[in-house]
């Protein structure tokens, strides 16, 4: 100010142009109401949203409808989350009355008779899970999917499925040491090297992010780990981030045939949704191995990478076919929920603020390159060719619908 109390001229125009910005944010930004129920499927235990990310959320102006007891098994409580500002409700049907609802499991026909009009859904994409009645209900009510595991971000990567990988990875070896053990039906032997002992040896398909931190925690054991996968790069890339020499391999069926018939575990980390392929291991390939050996396919959500996988649930996570035990759990990550529900929420925390500042979901959809690829269903309209050819339904360019508007 200048000495009568007045704002000078550079200040004053400053200060104006500060608040014509705000009131431009202010006007752009917009409240989200946001529902997570409680799920349907028997055995999952995540939660998307945690109560440290429910009060950020909320402290912005949004609202968070929660359904009692949606966060129990990650030892999330009713009386945290009303702390943090949500709204707890009893049905799924209030759950629903929210213009954004986020879930940890891909949605069942059980949800979709609850959905509304223009309503969007954020959950996993599931091929193995989809059904075409649940579809359609949704294309008829006009609804936006969002499947988050294969939205990507600004740097083309896929950040649902980066951080649910580094736990998977480190899960899978995990569950492969527990399932050698004679207790669980195993050959008896111990995961890793022990001195004067030959150590077991881990054969591991794909190079992605499952593939490192499945070959990180099997290395950190002592283990032999071999790693195949169709991309050069990938290998090498892998070879370079573990900071230190491990056999890798491309699909050449001699070599894989025989490091599969020497090998203790089998860990199927590809996602198969993304090249379109079904499998990589065949049912003949499987009996190549020893008997006590142990399959982990973790990429059973999309449909497996071996032939010989099933899924299976918690409840009996496990089966033997021709002396080979295979643990093919979908949703695997429901055993360390916790770790699972505070990644989540890391990455959905900021996603949402961007969206609620680009003015809502239609507006991030037009904006957003990386949210427009994980969206299935657009007002209704199905988006995704490989899901219209397992329903026998058709598809559109999201792209072109967009340029449309």
């Amino acid at each position: 100010m200048d000495n009568t109390g007045r704002m000078s001229g550079t200040i004053n125009k400053q200060w104006f142009l500060y608040q014509e910005k705000e009131v431009f944010q202010d006007k752009r930004q917009k409240k989200l109401i946001l529902g997570i129920p409680n799920e349907l499927e028997k055995g999952e235990n995540r939660i998307c949203l945690t109560p440290e990310s429910v009060h950020i959320l909320v402290s912005m102006g949004h609202e968070v409808l929660i359904q009692r007891g949606a966060g129990n098994n990650a030892y999330y409580g009713d009386t945290e989350y009303a702390d943090a500002g949500a709204m707890i409700v009893e049905t799924l049907g209030e759950v629903y009355t929210a213009d954004v609802v986020l879930k940890a499991t891909s949605v069942s026909a059980g949800d979709t008779v609850y959905m509304h009009d223009r309503q969007v859904i954020l959950s996993p994409l599931k091929l193995c899970d989809m059904r075409k009645d649940a579809i359609t209900e949704m294309m008829q009510k006009k609804v936006t999917a969002v499947g988050f595991d294969i939205l990507k971000d600004g740097e083309g990567y896929y950040p649902v499925v980066r951080i649910m990988s580094e736990i998977a990875g480190n899960s899978a070896i995990m569950i492969a040491s527990e399932y050698l053990n004679n207790s669980r039906g195993g050959k008896g032997i111990v995961l890793g090297g022990i001195s004067g002992i030959t150590p077991a040896e881990i054969v591991i398909l794909g190079a992605g992010t499952l593939g490192e931190f499945a070959a990180r925690a099997a290395l950190g054991l002592g283990a032999t780990v071999k790693i195949f996968d169709h991309s050069v790069e990938r290998l090498r890339k892998l070879n370079e981030v573990l900071g230190q020499r491990v056999f890798t391999s491309v699909f050449h069926k001699p070599v894989l045939d025989k490091a599969l018939a020497s090998a203790d575990v089998l860990i199927g980390a590809m996602r198969c949704f993304d090249n379109g392929e079904n499998t990589v291991v065949s049912e003949a390939q499987v009996r190549l191995m020893k008997r006590g050996a142990v399959i982990v396919d973790m990429s059973i959500d999309h449909g497996g990478c071996i032939e010989t996988a099933g899924p299976t649930t918690h409840e009996k996570p496990v089966y033997t076919y021709e002396g080979v035990i295979h643990y093919c759990v979908p949703n695997v990550l429901s055993r360390v929920a916790r770790t699972a529900s505070i990644a989540y929420s890391n990455v959905f925390l900021p996603m949402l603020q961007h969206i609620a500042r680009q003015g809502g979901f239609t507006n991030a959809i037009r904006m957003d390159a990386g949210l427009r690829e994980g969206v299935y269903l657009y007002n209704g309209i199905l988006t995704k060719n490989v899901i219209a050819d397992k329903l026998g339904l058709i598809a559109r360019d999201i792209n072109l619908l967009i340029a449309a508007l």
